[in-house]
């Protein structure tokens, strides 16, 4: 049996591995910035997904209040939410785990006052 000479180099496959890396590095890349406030959400055993658009409120682990990415004060943020209308309106509420119970519970009292039934808690 007599062998051949090995002078090329078969590139196919190793076109394919690229493209492969290539795609994997654009998939697992995040290539979009979102501005968002930063909450790191305590755990919950049940989870739903939501899908309507929901107005977010949140609450830092400093305290400050944020509708929708805009930082309010407490007197601000009840002033925005005299204006939703509580029937049609989903209020989607996220705190840090850290912050305190009495800054949750001040949002929520207000909510309630207001006379909003559909409220989202959310967590991770």
């Amino acid at each position: 049996m007599r062998r051949e000479r090995f002078d090329k180099i078969n590139v196919v496959p190793f076109i394919d591995i690229v493209l492969v890396l290539l795609v994997i590095v654009l998939a697992t890349a995040s290539f979009i910035n979102k501005k968002s406030v930063k909450v790191d959400l305590p755990t919950a055993s049940s989870k739903t997904v939501s899908e309507k658009k929901a107005i977010s409120i949140s609450i830092d682990k400093e305290g400050k209040y944020f509708y929708e990415k805009t930082p309010l004060s407490l007197e601000n943020l009840q002033e925005r939410l005299k204006k939703l209308d509580p029937k049609t309106d989903i209020i989607s509420l996220q705190t840090d785990q850290k912050t305190e119970f009495q800054k949750f519970v001040s949002i929520v009292d207000i909510l309630k006052e207001k006379g909003f039934k559909n409220l989202s808690i959310i967590t991770k």
